[in-house]
């Protein structure tokens, strides 16, 4: 199959934007927590959600264009505040729920029968049931004119996962806690690690650092 830019525009809409978003591969699931300042509380599955920078430690995050209300946007913006927590199989059906509009005044909290959990002085919900959660400060927000989306850059303030999910060097193992992965708008996969990799020097073969890896 060879689609050009011509063809694909002139495929129906769904299998188009179907196509479009599966293009990508695999994509992090994350559900973003948010709390307006009068403490309504919302929280929505994202797929965008990138690594900017470690030091200092950075994620961006895409949101769709606000053309419609857009609950997480608006309150994040306004408190400064939002939690970013990953999805795993236990929460998958709860967590895809929250993508469903509901109105302002429901919380996709009470409708899926997920837990917000809060810490002292933080005003974003995370998820109870998530296993790896980042409380996330606003650092910078941007409409791209391209096509309307936001652009938020947030700063880690808090990160909360299991003692077993860190290795010795640091490194923070998602399959070990369960991570799931997100390709186009509804297909949810398992992860099986092939290895990791040595640091890629010119003048030295790479290597597998574990002996386990194929």
């Amino acid at each position: 199959m060879h689609l050009t830019a011509d063809t694909l525009n002139d495929l129906p809409r769904g299998q188009r934007i179907n196509l479009v978003n599966s293009l990508s591969g695999f994509k992090s699931a994350n559900l973003v927590g948010t709390c307006s300042d009068g403490g309504e509380e919302n929280l929505a599955m994202v797929g965008s959600c990138f690594h900017l920078g470690a030091d200092p430690a950075l994620m961006g995050m895409i949101m769709r264009p606000h053309s419609v209300d857009r609950h997480s946007l608006e309150y994040l913006a306004a408190t400064g505040v939002y939690t970013l927590n990953q999805v795993h199989e236990d929460i998958l059906k709860a967590a895809h729920q929250t993508s469903a509009r509901y109105p302002r005044e429901i919380s996709e909290f009470t409708a899926t029968g997920l837990t917000p959990s809060y810490l002292p002085a933080f005003q974003a919900p995370f998820v109870e049931e998530a296993r790896i959660k980042l409380g996330m400060v606003v650092i910078e927000t941007q409409t791209l004119a391209v096509n309307d989306t936001v652009l938020v850059i947030g700063a880690i303030e808090h990160i909360l996962l299991p003692d077993n999910a860190v290795e010795n060097d640091g490194f923070v193992n998602i399959e070990r806690a369960g991570t799931v992965a997100l390709s186009g708008l509804d297909s949810y996969h398992r992860s099986q690690s092939i290895g990791r990799l040595s640091y890629a020097k010119p003048d030295k073969p790479t290597h597998w650092l574990h002996d386990n890896a194929t």
